[in-house]
């Protein structure tokens, strides 16, 4: 993360410097197409890869990489042992993702959807909250300091080990540099599935996917903010 320290500095002070770059409240957000929210609202949550793959959701448009989301449903979480990544709902640390420019650019040999990015909308969730609904109702949870497809992926199951996330890797918009590029794709992991009502924000790149949206929410309790959010976009 960049810190310098004096010979003489103090193990108390390293910490407290290297926690100090931890935002105070981090935010999680998924990405998903637009098409996809009904059956989200159907479900009532977000739901791993794993169990939609059992038909526990209805999903219109699939937006990853089929390849890397079969690894993923055999890469150990090695914090929860007998799990495994696709067991869980993924979040970045941070909006306008690795993922959302693949989409964006489309050019990447393993990705068939071809819709861009402009139908890609954010689900932002306050990961506080969410750690205290996971523990609440004993739901596993992890971390990760890079892509968790990476094999040299730290896991973490700890908010105090949260400092090992590079988080000015995570906010940088520059991610050319392959550790950089590995390490902004830290992930945010919960087992199973996310209730809808820990979603507090819809992010979206203009006016009229807004709309779309908006419509979408008209009948459903649990209301949130759909707020246009072209920064988070390429």
């Amino acid at each position: 993360m960049g810190a310098r320290f004096h010979a003489d500095t103090t193990a108390a002070t390293i910490e407290a410097v290297v926690m100090a770059s931890v935002p105070a409240n981090p935010q999680i957000l998924h990405i998903t197409h637009v098409d996809n929210l009904a059956g989200i609202i159907q479900s009532d949550g977000l739901v791993s890869d794993a169990m939609r793959r059992t038909g526990s959701a209805q999903c219109s448009q699939l937006v990853g990489l089929s390849d890397i989301k079969q690894d993923r449903l055999a890469k150990a979480v090695t914090c929860h042992p007998g799990t495994h990544v696709g067991d869980y709902v993924p979040f970045n640390f941070c909006p306008r993702s690795v993922m959302l420019y693949i989409l964006h650019m489309g050019n990447h040999p393993g990705l068939t959807y071809k819709g861009g990015q402009r139908p890609i909308v954010h689900l932002q969730a306050d990961m506080f909250e969410v750690v205290r609904w996971a523990d609440d109702n004993n739901v596993l949870w992890a971390f990760t300091d890079r892509n968790a497809r990476d094999r040299t992926a730290y896991y973490g199951r700890a908010v105090a080990d949260l400092s090992r996330v590079n988080w000015a890797a995570v906010q940088s918009h520059d991610f050319r540099g392959p550790v950089v590029k590995e390490e902004k794709q830290a992930e945010f992991l919960v087992k199973d599935r996310v209730p809808w009502t820990l979603v507090h924000t819809i992010g979206v790149i203009d006016d009229g996917i807004k709309k779309e949206v908006e419509r979408l929410l008209v009948n459903v309790t649990h209301k949130l903010v759909v707020s246009v959010k072209r920064s988070w976009y390429y």
